[in-house]
């Protein structure tokens, strides 16, 4: 029997809540305080955010779910239970789903169906708050060399792994092993690019290059020099895209090779915490998306050496309510394609371009954590653009499950796909439903 949600009931739960809400909630998938920045939130230290409210998400039913939408109109929503904390996800070739779990284990759904062994071959993560087991993608002759990449905390020398509040972070790294059908093998870390708790994300280009995301956090409410923070520094890599060959290696033609005060594995700079990256199918421009802070959020289309603003300009404010600066735009930093104001807490990015769902048919999805700093507000956008790019709609879907979207992406098969970013974590398969009152 399938599962009818009502969507008024739920919207109306949402506009009652009128309590301030944070984000120091770090497992909610927002940026987190840079390491160093003063103000946290430990012992003696000024608060950087009121305090949390604890509302946990519901649990999902077992579903089939039914729900209706603005122009698809109704979708049957396929559950598949029994994750925790999934991040991303890969489709093999055979139809199998790899799904990386953020405390460091990578699982397989066949047919619908979890595996409850974790797929072998991983090395030590080092899981806390945001940090973890995170992207993964396959290589583009995967069929050929059966190479997978992922990106993960990687534990520093002589530390735990898995530190609890303020142990030592683990170092954001790009690695690579071969699946050999049921485990992975051949283990091999190609690129680490320095201790941080944020989060990264891959995907590989039309290029055949892999763009790597390096996340940051805020800097200090009333940073007198936010131009000298660390993405803004091309000799640091955090708040940056980086651009690498196959094997980890600089490509020559990245836009800072060459310059003395630069690293060369920079592609852009200016970021803060990168949750969403998305090959355009036809013109191969990387998409990618980002959480502000209280607000803020962007989608930006990324251009080679091009700085995109972090923490010099935003349109969002710090969690206590300042703003992160008087202007939203500056002479030689890019403006966002789309942003939020409330926040969306933004996570996963992909394009549509299949024929299961005709109207959706060259839009932009994109998870969302929760509205307006607000728990359960968790949902699904899809945007739709003109030629030129700007934005036409958007439409906020999944309110009813109140769940937070942590990636979503298109199957072979022409569906949609959602993880949820809980702790009973779900993969969703998205399908037209047979019409009211009808059963597939």
């Amino acid at each position: 029997m399938r599962t009818r949600i009502s969507l008024l009931g739920s919207i109306a739960a949402l506009v009652c809540l009128t309590v301030a809400v944070s984000h120091a909630q770090q497992g909610a998938g927002r940026g987190q305080q840079a390491p160093a920045a003063p103000g946290g939130r430990g012992a003696g230290r000024a608060p950087t955010a009121p305090p949390p409210i604890n509302w946990p998400s519901p649990a999902l039913p077992d579903g089939p779910i039914v729900l209706d939408t603005a122009i698809q109109h109704q979708l049957q929503l396929v559950v598949t239970k029994g994750l925790n904390q999934p991040w991303s996800m890969a489709f093999l070739p055979g139809g199998e789903i790899l799904v990386t779990e953020r405390p460091g284990r990578l699982r397989i759904v066949r047919n619908g169906v979890l595996d409850p062994v974790p797929v072998k071959g991983l090395p030590a993560v080092q899981a806390a708050g945001l940090a973890g087991l995170m992207d993964i993608a396959l290589h583009p002759r995967f069929a050929e060399n059966k190479l997978v990449y992922l990106t993960y905390h990687k534990p520093a020398a002589g530390a735990a792994p898995a530190p609890g509040p303020g142990g030592t972070p683990g170092m954001i790294t790009l690695a690579r092993a071969r699946w050999d059908g049921a485990a992975l093998v051949e283990w091999q870390d190609l690129f680490s690019a320095l201790p941080s708790g944020n989060a990264s994300r891959i995907a590989f280009g039309k290029d055949g290059m892999v763009y790597m995301t390096v996340g940051y956090g805020d800097t200090p409410v009333g940073n007198p020099d936010p131009a000298g923070a660390p993405p803004q520094d091309r000799m640091s890599l955090a708040g940056k895209v980086l651009r690498l060959k196959d094997d980890g290696t600089v490509p020559p033609d990245n836009p800072f090779v060459g310059r003395t005060s630069s690293r060369p594995e920079i592609f852009t700079l200016g970021h803060r915490n990168m949750l969403g990256l998305a090959v355009h199918p036809d013109t191969g421009a990387v998409f990618e998306s980002e959480n502000g802070p209280n607000g803020g959020d962007e989608i930006n289309v990324l251009q080679a050496g091009k700085n995109y603003g972090w923490p010099v300009v935003n349109y969002g404010r710090f969690y206590l309510g300042p703003r992160v600066n008087n202007h939203a735009w500056q002479e030689g930093m890019e403006d966002p394609l789309v942003f939020w104001v409330p926040a969306s807490a933004t996570s996963g990015l992909t394009f549509y371009t299949g024929d299961r769902f005709p109207q959706w048919k060259g839009n932009v999805f994109a998870g969302g954590m929760r509205q307006g700093e607000v728990p359960r507000s968790g949902h699904l956008e899809r945007i739709d653009f003109n030629e030129k790019w700007e934005e036409l709609h958007r439409e906020s879907m999944f309110w009813e499950l109140r769940q937070r979207i942590r990636d979503v992406r298109q199957g072979p098969d022409g569906l949609l796909y959602v993880l949820t970013a809980e702790n009973e974590g779900a993969l969703i398969r998205m399908e037209p439903a047979a019409g009211p009152g009808k059963t597939q």
